[in-house]
């Protein structure tokens, strides 16, 4: 995958009127043009609030916009034909295409069951604070609308774990169902954290499990994807997606790209589950997301640390950078929004360096309208770069808390290449750096044109590289 770059095509808030399928498809070449090399579409199934689902409140799986569930048809982004069409144009501008998939819980059930059950301490999940009584839940899902077309299987209180609210009486809680108990492999926040929301799937099921292993079969046979990227895998058994990715992966013949979103700035989690998945499956590298954001809110943030406890430093293979993301824009409930100077810098750090597959928000690169947030423009400058430029041998420069830098020598394969990339977060700063001795006497500029004059490359290939104050410098060779 080198120099490939994810885009993630969809934000929380945006305004597609049920289109965004088609948008797609007759945007997929300028998306290719741009750089991109692999896109990542939001969940395609109905979900609870049908038009206005963003997708991760699942009702039914099978329902890609065909039937009339949730008072809609379509969902959010379109119909199952647009889908699946989009899916075609995409990939026939070599972009590969990753579907977001939602495993975790359940939304919208269509029939309300009486069972009994246990409260658990919010802060402690192993901590029953309540004895056994009955609650109402909406947990038998038989999605009418579908009448069993694909799949006959019908959801019922036995294939679920807990819940988190009681109908009978509007009581929030968390309900632990009778006779169940929550995974054990999973994140160990607020003493377990199997449950996260909705109708929690029950994983030690037999019955789900063969249902879940089904329904990806019939997904990757319609929509021929290409990848996965998986919701909220901390929540679910590392044994059941080992087990559901390889399982996929041997019907297909497919690498089948997979990333899992663990949501943790905790390093030594990643690591765990990426061991105990075995590799299968690679992580977003959600603590450099955190090291970006303290750095965009602190102008005495040490740069130097920048990369420390990441997962691009310790494994840079399995590692997906990203800036920010639907969960982090404003408004959400990870809000963790890089500051607007930040932006481009930090897009300079996951696009032009070597380590890490880099994914691009679509916030970022077209805009949040509800925030007035307008697009990084810079983006498609770097993004162009990173295909045209930056390549061969990278030379690091982390070695000043106030101005950090690197360069790429650049290869025989692509003509003209290699960079130089200097930031400052407080001061104007220079710095010598080695960039190739082929570059000898070149002139190199500033293609952000924050410095106008010229860096001229010595006998030794080294140059001396200017930065202005909280800023980012890109140097390329001015033939």
């Amino acid at each position: 995958m080198e120099n490939g770059v994810i885009l993630q095509c969809f934000e929380w808030y945006m305004n597609c009127n049920q289109n965004l399928w088609n948008e797609l498809s007759e945007k997929a070449k300028d998306i290719a043009n741009l750089g991109i090399t692999a896109v990542w579409l939001p969940p395609a199934y109905k979900g609870i609030a049908g038009k206005d689902e963003v997708g991760y409140g699942a009702y039914d799986l099978y329902d890609l916009g065909e039937f009339d569930q949730k008072n809609t048809i379509k969902t959010k982004y379109g119909s199952k034909d647009e889908y699946i069409n989009a899916i075609k144009k995409l990939q026939e501008e070599n972009l590969a295409v990753y579907a977001d998939i939602v495993l975790n819980h359940k939304m919208g059930a269509d029939i309300i069951q009486t069972i009994p059950a246990t409260k658990v301490d919010f802060g402690d999940h192993k901590k029953e604070i309540s004895g056994e009584e009955v609650i109402k839940v909406a947990t038998k899902f038989t999605f009418p609308g579908r009448n069993g077309k694909y799949s006959d299987f019908k959801w019922n209180w036995t294939h679920f774990d807990g819940i988190d609210y009681n109908m009978a009486n509007g009581e929030k809680a968390i309900f632990k169902f009778k006779d169940k108990n929550w995974e054990e492999s999973v994140d160990e926040e607020f003493g377990n954290y199997d449950y996260l929301m909705g109708a929690d799937i029950d994983f030690r099921n037999e019955e789900v499990w063969q249902e879940c292993k089904n329904w990806g079969k019939w997904y990757l046979e319609l929509t021929n994807v290409n990848g996965f990227r998986l919701d909220a895998v901390k929540h679910i058994s590392t044994r059941f997606y080992k087990e559901w990715i390889r399982y996929l992966r041997s019907l297909s013949g497919k690498e089948l790209f997979t990333v899992g979103e663990y949501w943790s700035g905790d390093l030594d989690k990643l690591h765990k589950y990426i061991e105990k998945t075995e590799g299968e499956i690679s992580l977003f590298d959600v603590p450099l997301h955190y090291n970006l954001y303290s750095a965009s809110k602190d102008e005495n943030y040490d740069l130097t640390k920048i990369f420390d406890n990441t997962l691009v430093k310790e494994n840079p293979n399995k590692a997906v950078t990203f800036v920010d993301n639907h969960d982090t824009e404003p408004g959400q409930a990870l809000e963790s929004f890089i500051e607007n100077y930040f932006k481009t810098i930090s897009y300079s750090i996951i696009l032009l360096r070597k380590e890490g597959y880099p994914c691009v928000f679509y916030g970022d690169l077209c805009g949040i309208e509800k925030y007035n947030i307008k697009p990084i423009e810079e983006i498609k400058i770097i993004l162009k770069l990173r295909r045209e430029k930056a390549y061969g041998n990278q030379y690091d420069y982390i070695d000043n808390k106030n101005c950090i830098g690197w360069t790429r020598e650049g290869d025989n394969e692509h003509i003209n290449s290699g960079l130089a990339v200097l930031i400052s977060n407080n001061g104007y700063s220079e710095k010598k750096m080695y960039i190739g001795k082929k570059f000898k006497n070149k002139k190199f500029v500033d293609i952000l044109n924050g410095i106008k004059e010229e860096v001229i490359i010595d006998e030794e290939g080294n140059g001396i590289f200017k930065v202005n104050d909280k800023s980012l410098s890109i140097w390329i060779n001015k033939e």
